[in-house]
């Protein structure tokens, strides 16, 4: 025991306890802190969480409590280092995806050969949806412009338009069974649409 009367256990606890609070009570400076940086509320509120997360499963390494808040602050810098570089790796892939979706479309054959039922299963999509694919992959309209009319960003429009196709998929799947599987080529449902 030590000279207070406390074993190692229960200091190292009480120790614990003390960096919490501290950790606590700055609650209001570290959200300012991050949203000033971030300029979103909800993504700050994001960010402070799993910092606070991350401090708590640090268990036992956690600092001094007259040095927890400097040592949050700079885990807080390096959660903005990670959303940072997170959102740019989220912006190339959305830029590419606008990219890939402004291409030209594949070969006039194969194009022929796109499953009958892809029209039918339109309207089963959220309108937004069936129309961007519509606009984009029917009509073959570059999605800048698409996007324009609809008041919404390109890449937005992009993101979008994966999802379209993406629950286009999901739902020729399901109506088209083995067909759509192997890429509508040859299209046996085209009788029962």
């Amino acid at each position: 025991m030590s000279e207070t009367g406390h074993t190692g256990v229960e200091a190292t606890r009480e120790d614990g306890d003390a960096v919490t609070r501290a950790l606590v009570e700055n609650h209001r400076q570290f959200l300012a802190f991050v949203e000033r940086r971030v300029g979103n509320r909800a993504t700050a509120e994001e960010i402070l969480q799993a910092a606070f997360v991350k401090s708590l499963e640090r268990g036992e390494t956690l600092p001094e409590p007259e040095g927890a808040v400097t040592w949050f602050y700079r885990l807080l810098r390096n959660a903005l280092v990670d959303h940072r570089r997170h959102q740019q790796v989220e912006g190339r892939a959305l830029a590419r995806e606008a990219r890939e979706a402004e291409e030209p479309s594949e070969d006039p054959e194969l194009k022929q050969t796109v499953c009958a039922c892809v029209g039918a299963l339109l309207p089963t999509l959220k309108p937004e949806y069936a129309e961007l694919v519509r606009k984009v992959d029917l009509e073959e309209r570059a999605v800048p412009d698409v996007a324009r009319e609809a008041g919404i960003t390109p890449n937005n429009a992009g993101v979008r338009l994966h999802r379209a196709r993406q629950a286009l998929k999901k739902q020729l799947e399901r109506s088209c069974g083995s067909c759509a599987a192997h890429g509508c080529l040859d299209c046996s449902c085209k009788a029962r649409s």
